[in-house]
């Protein structure tokens, strides 16, 4: 198909230069193409890129699932889910161009009937457009499947082509633990070269994450101080105000740490803190957060209950309606141990950052619903203004917003007017909506397309995977061998359990939610 554009709106002067690297016309199939990912994030995705133009001239897409069903039924359900969650409405041309020769293969992930079928339709697109197109395999299945496909596909031949680059990518939960994590590596780095393999995490697809770097290393103001001779704490927040929506199935098996902690809040830490990168290249980034990770020393099994906090969230009333508590929740035993809330304090142990503490949170049922990096400085070394009725001199904050409004604010003293020097905090804010006139775009377009340009940059390598899960390990082992300690509760609706606040040193306290 063309994957033209058409009705583009006017340019925006603000994102005016700004070039389109080419893409190399590419084959993409989608296993679990059916499933809720797919439903929501994956096709809408691949819509709104067909819509500014940004795919490849000659786009071919199969969906691979164990339901029964023809061509046309596929794409009558990919029609369905991008008219009900495009971020964009859909033009009907646009629509049409990208649904007209979408394709589906039925039959079960270990079924080699599927994978002789996927290589003839796939030679039938080589054919139709008169060249080998790149292919990329993407896994939106459920996690035991990817050693599966995997395997799979290096056994059809298929892991290779002789004049094309051939893809993988995997979505998380990368492992279960460190050692599933180490030998699912070992399966399918045995399969595709690690170049190949693009372990995909949405959090780094997030605009503002990658502002993150930007905010850092293109603005003198910030790198002097980034480092504890300035910086107090820095906290990061994951909160969400829904429950577990009906999937206590995955839930049970992951928790909260698994779930967010593991990957999304542990890169968020690492692009941070991490140096400057020689360039803005995959592997010389991925360096640098790899260093960072390593220098996050994991704790003794003894030390697990003074950095750690994990509860669950009781019965309460959550946007206005009373709600169960996670144990009353469809499908969750009476009395499952699994944390839906997860407070860590964790420190890099390297010469940048020696001394300060990184507390992170995350937790289901909480007040409302941010993603957060709050960067507190120290404070002033000598209060001159102490009027009365001055708020007082509080530490500059750089609070860098993911989610809802993205954007990042900083936080200053500033005097009251009037005739006395009274002082009280004011917020410089940028946010990306009003300073570009535009909507962010889904973090999945952006990864999709590096997946297809074969750009490894926002993807995690095989041996970050591995030091994340290493952070982690210990305390997910110290958690499940205590079977005995009461699990913390917090009321839904709130900010969380009161035992969260010991993780914190001195007068510090957590962000309001």
């Amino acid at each position: 198909m063309s994957a033209t554009a058409t009705g583009e709106s006017a340019e925006n002067p603000l994102v005016a230069g700004l070039e389109r690297l080419p893409v190399h016309p590419t084959s993409l199939v989608i296993f679990g193409g059916t499933g809720d990912l797919a439903h929501r994030k994956l096709l809408p995705a691949l819509y709104n890129l067909a819509h500014e133009g940004a795919l490849p001239e000659r786009f071919e897409m199969i969906g691979v699932a164990r339901r029964e069903k023809e061509d046309e039924a596929f794409q009558d359900m990919a029609r369905e889910s991008i008219e009900r969650y495009s971020r964009t409405k859909p033009d009907p041309d646009v629509l049409e161009g990208l649904l007209s020769d979408m394709r589906y293969v039925p039959g079960a992930f270990d079924d080699d009937e599927v994978y002789a079928e996927l290589e003839r339709t796939l030679k039938q697109f080589d054919e139709q457009a008169g060249e080998q197109l790149d292919r990329v395999f993407y896994l939106s299945t459920a996690p035991q499947f990817f050693p599966v496909i995997a395997g799979k596909l290096g056994e059809a031949g298929l892991n290779r082509a002789e004049q094309a680059e051939v893809r993988i990518v995997i979505e998380k939960p990368f492992g279960y633990d460190l050692a599933s994590a180490r030998s699912l590596n070992t399966e399918v780095l045995g399969v595709f070269e690690e170049s190949q393999v693009f372990r995909i995490d949405h959090y780094l697809g997030k605009e503002t994450v990658q502002n993150l770097m930007a905010l850092r290393f293109a603005n003198a103001l910030f790198e002097p101080v980034w480092n504890r001779n300035f910086i107090d704490n820095v906290q990061i927040t994951a909160a969400e105000d829904i429950g577990i929506e009906g999937r206590a199935g995955y839930y049970e098996g992951a928790g909260a740490l698994r779930d967010l902690v593991q990957n999304h809040m542990l890169q968020l830490l690492a692009l941070l803190t991490m140096e400057p990168p020689a360039a803005f290249e995959a592997n010389r980034l991925r360096d640098e957060k790899l260093k960072v990770l390593e220098a996050i020393v994991p704790p003794a099994p003894e030390e697990v209950g003074a950095m750690a906090v994990r509860a669950q969230y009781a019965p309460g009333v959550s946007g206005g309606s009373e709600v169960p508590g996670y144990r009353e929740e469809e499908g969750v035993a009476a009395d499952s141990r699994t944390e839906t809330y997860a407070a860590l304090r964790l420190h890099v142990s390297n010469w940048r950052w020696a001394g300060v503490p990184f507390y992170l949170r995350t937790g289901k049922r909480l007040a409302r619903k941010v993603t957060e990096i709050a960067v507190t400085l120290k404070p002033v070394p000598h209060l001159a203004f102490q009027s009365s009725g001055s708020v007082g001199v509080q530490c500059n904050q750089i609070v860098l917003t993911v989610q809802p409004d993205e954007g990042v604010s900083v936080s200053l003293g500033a005097k009251i007017p009037g005739p006395r020097m009274r002082i009280r905090p004011v917020n410089m804010e940028f946010r990306y909506g009003t300073s570009f006139m535009s909507q962010s775009p889904e973090a999945y377009e952006r990864l999709i397309l590096d997946a297809m340009r074969g750009d490894a940059t926002l993807f995690t390598r095989n041996d970050e995977i591995e030091a994340l899960w290493g952070v982690i390990d210990p305390i997910l082992t110290a958690w499940h061998e205590d079977t005995s300690s009461p699990i913390p509760e917090y009321p839904a609706g709130s900010a969380g359990p009161a035992q969260a606040d010991q993780l914190l040193d001195g007068d510090r306290h957590w962000r309001r939610l």
